[in-house]
This record gives C-alpha cells, sequence and structure tokens, in this order.
C-alpha cells in the first residue's frame, strides 16, 4: 500500500506519466514567474511527464490548480520567492525553491520532487522557513540562496506591517504636540486635562505596537501563526528596557533579534516529534506557550544584561567627554542619536543631554539637531529620487518629514528596518554633520527634545545656526542614502526591495532588500514598478486569462500584419533591426530615442533617468539573452514598448551571465497599471522562453518579418 505522496507503481524520478503540478510566483509577479511556468512546462513535456502550472502574478493567479489536480498529483514544486499558501498541498511531496531555480533548473527540479519530503502542514515538511526552503533547493548553491530570500522577505513583512503603526503613532503624536502643546523647563508638555493629551495617548500606544509588530510579523513569516505570538511578546520585551534593569529598551534592532529567535525557534519546536494527540493542540498551545517562555526569559536573563551593561558604559563614557571640544562630543551624540533610533545607544545620548539642560544646554543643542535627521533625510530622499522607492515607501517618507519637524527620531525606522546597511550608515553621518555644527555655534536646547517644533515655540538659542544644521545634517542623510542604494541596488546588503516593498515588508523589492545580495531579488530582474495588478486572485481570473491567451494567440498573423503587436504598444515605428549601442546604459538612451520617435514622450532624458532608476534596483536582464528595461514615469504619455536587436550581445548582468541580444523597452505612464497591459508582459515573458522563438526574433530579415515573429505573442 501506497501513500498519497507516493508515486504510481513503476514511477521512478524520472519515470513516464507522472502527474506534476508547480506554483510560480516573483515579489512582484510579471516577468519571472511566468518564465519559470514556461520552464518548468517545457521540461515537464520533454520528460514525458505532464504538469499543470498555477502562476500568482500582478494579474492575479491563474491556471488555479483543483483539489483533484491536487489529489491526483505526484509531486508538487513551489518555485517562488514570495509566500504561497501550501496548506491545500498536505499530505503531498511539495518541493520548495526561489523562482530563479524554475527558470534555469527546471528538468533538475523535476528529478528531485520525489525526493521532496511530504508536506504535513503547520510548517513541517516543505513549510515555511528558511530551513526547508535550503533543503528543497539541493545543491548548487539553491540551498544559499533560497537562505538569503527568507531572511530577506521575513524582514520586508515585518517593516510593512510595522508602518501603519509608525505613520498612525507618529503623526497623531505630532499633531497632539503642534496644537496642544506647551514649552516648559520639562520639554513640550500638553496639560493632563487636554484633548490633545488623549490624541496623544492614542499616538502613544501605536508607537508602543510598532516594535512588537516589526518583530512578531518577522516570526510569522518565518515559522506561520504559531510564531506570532512570541515574536510580538519578545518585540515588546526588547522595547521595555525596564523589565531586564536597562533604562533604554533594545529598540528596533532588538525586534529584529526577537523576530528571528523567535521564528526559528519555533521551526525548531515544530520538528520535534510528538504523539498524536497532542498534534492539534501544538500550533495554538503547545508551541506558543513554550517559545513565547523560552524567548522572553532568554532575552530578560542572558540579552538584558548585556543591553544594560552598554547603557551604562556608554552614559559614563559621555559624561567623561563634557570637557572635550564641542564639536567632537556634537559628533558623538549626533551619531549615538540616528544610531538607532530610540534603542539604547540613542537613548543614552537623549537622556545625557536632557540631563544636562539646566547646566550645560549647549549639549542638548547638539542632541536637538541630530534627532530630526533621520526622519527628515529619508523622507528627502524618497523626494528626490522617487523612482528609487516604491508607493509605500514614498508615502512613509512624507509622514517621515511630518514626524521629523517634531523630533520624532522613529519616522526613519521602517527605513532602518528595511535596508539596515545603507541607511543607517547614511542616518549617523546626516545625525554626526549636524551634532558638529550645532556644538561648533554652541546652539543651546533649554527643553529636553528636539526637532524643529523646539525652534518653533522658543525653546531654542541660535535659531538660525540651528536650522542650518538641521538642513545640512538632512541633505547629507539623503544624499548618502541615494549614493549608497544607487551603488548597491535598492535593498540592503545588494538586494532590490524597497522598504516597504513586499506588502511589504518591504518589498521587498523587494527589498526591495535586506539580506538577499546577489541572491533571487536582486539577481532577478522583475519588472518592479511597471504596474501594480493588485491580488485579484481566483479561478475566474484565471480561466479569462487562459480563454484571452488562447484567443490572442490564434490570430497571430495578423497583428504582425497590419504592422503593430502587443495591443499596439509595439509598433514599426518602435522596432531597429540593430542596436549601434555596445554598452547598457548607452544601449537604453538608443532604445529611449526609439520610444521617443512615436511622439508619446515627453521628456526623453527623464524617460532616461527612470530607466536607468530601475536599473539600480537590479539589473532587468533576464538571462536566455533577454533583456526588457523599463520605467514608470509622466515622461510617457501612453503605453509604448520597443524592440531591438544586438547580434554581438550587450552586456547587462544577467543572472545566467548571457548578454543581452534581444532588448525590449518599456514604458509606461505613472498612473497606468491597467491589467491587460501586465497580461501582455506576461505573454511576452512565456513566450520568449521557447529557444526557437528568439532564433526565429534573431534571424527574421527585416523591420516587417520582426514584426511577423513578435505578432505570435497575441
Amino acid at each position: 500500500m501506497t501513500s498519497p505522496a507516493d508515486p504510481p507503481n513503476g514511477a521512478g524520478a524520472s519515470g513516464p506519466g507522472l502527474k506534476l503540478l508547480a506554483v510560480t510566483a516573483c515579489p512582484t509577479g510579471i516577468a519571472h514567474t511566468y518564465m519559470a511556468a514556461e520552464k518548468l512546462a517545457q521540461a515537464a513535456e520533454s520528460l514525458g511527464h505532464s504538469m499543470k502550472v498555477e502562476t500568482q502574478g500582478s494579474i492575479g493567479a491563474e491556471n488555479v490548480l483543483s483539489d483533484n489536480d491536487v489529489s491526483e498529483a505526484d509531486g508538487i514544486i513551489i518555485a517562488a520567492d514570495k509566500d504561497v499558501d501550501r496548506s491545500r498541498f498536505v499530505g503531498k511531496r511539495v518541493l520548495v525553491v526561489g523562482v530563479a531555480d524554475g527558470i534555469h533548473r527546471p528538468q533538475r527540479l523535476i528529478e528531485q520532487v520525489l525526493d521532496a519530503p511530504v508536506y504535513e502542514g503547520d510548517g513541517s515538511g516543505a513549510g515555511r522557513g528558511g530551513a526547508s526552503g535550503a533543503a528543497a533547493s539541493g545543491g548548487g548553491g539553491g540551498g544559499g540562496s533560497k537562505g538569503r530570500s527568507v531572511t530577506y522577505k521575513a524582514l520586508m513583512n515585518g517593516v510593512s506591517y510595522m508602518i501603519p503603526f509608525v505613520v498612525v503613532g507618529g503623526l497623531l503624536i505630532a499633531v497632539s504636540l503642534a496644537l496642544g502643546g506647551d514649552t516648559t523647563s520639562k520639554g513640550i508638555v500638553i496639560p493632563d486635562d487636554s484633548f490633545w493629551k488623549t490624541v496623544n495617548d492614542i499616538g502613544s500606544i501605536g508607537f508602543e505596537l510598532m516594535i512588537p509588530a516589526l518583530s512578531g510579523y518577522i516570526a510569522y513569516a518565518i515559522a506561520d501563526r504559531p510564531a506570532l505570538v512570541p515574536g510580538m511578546v519578545g518585540g515588546w520585551i526588547a522595547a521595555h528596557g525596564e523589565l531586564y534593569d536597562s533604562e533604554a529598551g533594545a529598540g528596533f534592532i532588538g525586534a529584529i533579534v526577537t523576530g528571528f529567535l523567535a521564528g526559528y525557534l519555533v521551526l525548531w519546536i515544530k520538528r520535534v516529534k510528538v504523539p498524536k494527540f497532542v498534534q492539534p493542540i501544538m500550533p495554538i498551545i503547545v508551541i506558543p506557550i513554550v517559545a513565547t517562555s523560552a524567548l522572553g526569559l532568554f532575552f530578560i536573563y542572558v540579552l538584558g544584561e548585556p543591553i544594560s551593561w552598554v547603557f551604562e558604559q556608554l552614559t559614563d563614557w559621555l559624561g567623561g567627554l563634557t570637557g572635550t571640544s564641542a564639536a567632537v562630543l556634537g559628533i558623538i551624540l549626533g551619531l549615538m542619536i540616528a544610531f538607532d533610533m530610540g534603542g539604547p545607544v540613542n537613548k543614552t545620548a537623549f537622556l545625557f543631554g536632557a540631563g544636562l539642560v539646566s547646566k550645560n544646554p549647549e549639549v542638548m543643542g547638539a542632541c536637538a539637531a541630530a534627532i530630526p535627521v533621520p526622519p527628515l533625510g529619508q523622507g528627502l530622499a524618497t523626494l528626490l529620487r522617487r523612482r528609487m522607492f516604491d508607493d509605500q515607501e514614498r508615502e512613509t517618507g512624507l509622514a517621515a518629514l511630518f514626524m521629523g519637524f517634531f523630533g520624532i527620531t522613529e519616522g526613519a525606522i521602517p527605513f532602518a528596518a528595511a535596508r539596515p546597511a545603507r541607511v543607517i550608515p547614511a542616518n549617523m553621518v546626516g545625525g554626526a554633520v549636524a551634532g558638529a555644527i550645532a556644538g561648533v555655534a554652541s546652539v543651546e536646547d533649554n527643553v529636553p527634545h528636539g526637532g524643529p517644533i523646539v525652534a518653533v515655540l522658543g525653546a531654542v538659542g541660535g535659531v538660525p545656526m540651528f536650522f542650518v544644521a538641521v538642513v545640512v545634517g538632512t541633505a547629507v542623510t539623503a544624499l548618502v542614502t541615494i549614493g549608497l542604494m544607487s551603488v548597491g541596488g535598492a535593498g540592503d546588503s545588494g538586494g532590490a526591495g524597497g522598504v516597504v516593498g513586499a506588502g511589504g515588508v518591504a518589498g521587498a523589492g523587494a527589498t526591495a532588500g535586506g539580506g538577499t545580495g546577489a541572491s533571487s531579488v536582486a539577481a532577478e530582474p522583475v519588472l518592479a514598478g511597471v504596474g501594480g495588478g493588485g491580488d485579484r486572485a481566483g479561478e475566474a481570473s484565471g480561466a479569462a486569462g487562459a480563454r484571452k491567451a488562447v484567443a490572442s494567440q490564434s490570430g497571430a498573423g495578423e497583428a504582425g500584419a497590419g504592422g503593430q503587436v502587443l495591443s499596439g504598444y509595439l509598433t514599426e515605428q518602435t522596432v531597429k533591426e540593430r542596436l549601434a549601442a555596445d554598452g547598457k546604459d548607452a544601449a537604453i538612451r538608443e532604445m529611449a530615442e526609439l520610444l521617443a520617435a512615436t511622439g508619446k514622450v515627453t521628456d526623453a532624458e527623464e524617460l532616461v533617468r527612470a530607466a536607468f532608476a530601475r536599473e539600480d534596483q537590479g539589473t532587468t536582464g533576464l538571462g536566455e539573452e533577454i533583456a526588457i528595461p523599463h520605467a514608470k514615469t509622466d515622461a510617457v504619455t501612453a503605453p509604448v514598448v520597443g524592440f531591438a536587436r544586438s547580434p554581438e550581445g550587450i552586456e547587462w548582468g544577467a543572472p545566467d551571465g548571457t548578454k543581452a541580444r534581444l532588448v525590449f523597452m518599456i514604458a509606461v505612464p505613472e498612473a497606468d497599471a491597467g491589467d491587460e497591459h501586465l497580461r501582455i508582459l506576461a505573454l511576452l515573458s512565456r513566450k520568449l522562453m521557447a529557444e526557437e522563438f528568439r532564433e526565429r526574433l534573431l534571424e527574421a530579415g527585416d523591420v516587417g518579418a520582426i514584426l511577423g515573429v513578435l505578432g505570435e505573442i497575441e
């Protein structure tokens, strides 16, 4: 007798007649989702197996797997860089890999799937988490890439859920301070019996929940619902230093630590074999209680003491610097204020300055100038280079500007949590500059609060130089942030995600995003920012998409003959037989000029800048000798697509190392997010996976012949 996960009699890993399923998904759900689907289907057919592939793209789920499909399947491959619901695959062998593996190693995945672990639900077997993902990836570096991708997605998930707490809490506090606050020797105080005190208290609750939300949803992304409670409780403990005898909590850095600890602790507990009668209560009682208790006690009794010790040592060290140069002290205070934005290092500097308000207000003056720099700098960066950030990041940037004015340093935390290796150094440099200028100018702050609001309310001595310090520090932070993102990619450690991109947390493009390095997110040049179709998944959507694809392909020749394909986005005007450029930047400029000839581009230079900004987030070289640079910008009035060939190939940084010989450029208006446009991109990605189709594109004799080949896409 065989289990549901066993193959049919006589079928081995490469045996005939296997019924396989797959699910493909990438962070933005456009190019790689469909490229992986096509490659897997082709590989299955060549090996004599049947395969149905569900694509979870920006236009919704298509070709949705039914219950009958799953019950009859011999194995299931999930090639995805975002969370895919696996509850429907309980009892089946499930191989979990990154979407890039689906594109570049489809045959190997099919050979491996029958050796994959049986998914038993709640994270066991092929469940969520880095360990299972790495194991499923097998050799060839797949495991490491997947592990980094899991880290990135978990961090972005936490940041995404944290952002509403930061924005709501910060803005309510800022409004209450502006409309109900009075300047006193104790700072900006709101009378206890005031309506605005109630508003302030509500905002403070939002801020209190910010750190637990970050920690909890990092843990949730790693180990699902059983990890949510230990993650949130761990984050609360990290934020409240009084629980481990520290005057300052561990802040958002502590929350990141507790989030990952909780997630991987729960994954480990899930692997413990328990009697069957205990299994039903494991995810709702046993795991949360054990993980929460263990993590909480560990943080309080093991991690808490070092945090308290660091706080005390920093305080003593600062006390010994009071007689040194004002510039040096200002630099040190600025670095500390901007480092962890509410953590022990930040709190040490702030409390040190606050304690000297009556005796030496210049110390608090340096702190007051540095306090608003991180949120103001990050907000300014989102304004200066809008296309480096997604919509959610830009909105968060506007909120950060507002919070920075009121001296709420925490407004920069979402950016720092998503890209710590880029944002924290930028914040520290700007904070140091602001602190140094304020120190040299002997700026005084007579209340324990910071930001421009204290100057507006008359608590600052030396107002002109105070604003000079804040403005210069803000500009430095913004420029350094942009510079580091441009050099290393939009995400952290070279990732691509944006703060709060993955739905965030953050993708982040994903990073963007933290911890991906040259792995899945950064190495998978998805069409980020071209449009946003939302999550309208369902069989109706899938069926409609399938019908449209079939109908489109049946009339292929007519589209080409009419001189325009891809619903008219690509025409004879936007096709070039041969690119003159021999480098990526020059090729993008040449393609932009080609699109400009249609009259749909109002500013070719702005189009080029937008395309370059997208390349900064991660190469758009897809591999298979294909590149699809693209931009979403108001420099174009209507969607337009161009195509050109480079017989010699152009180095585009593709993950498979191939040079781009087939180059498509896509430009859409900022406001254009139509499903039809995304559907065409999906069809284009699928069609380009056929080697025979690519060869015919390269061999087509003239523009008319090229259009004839491309007309097959519709």
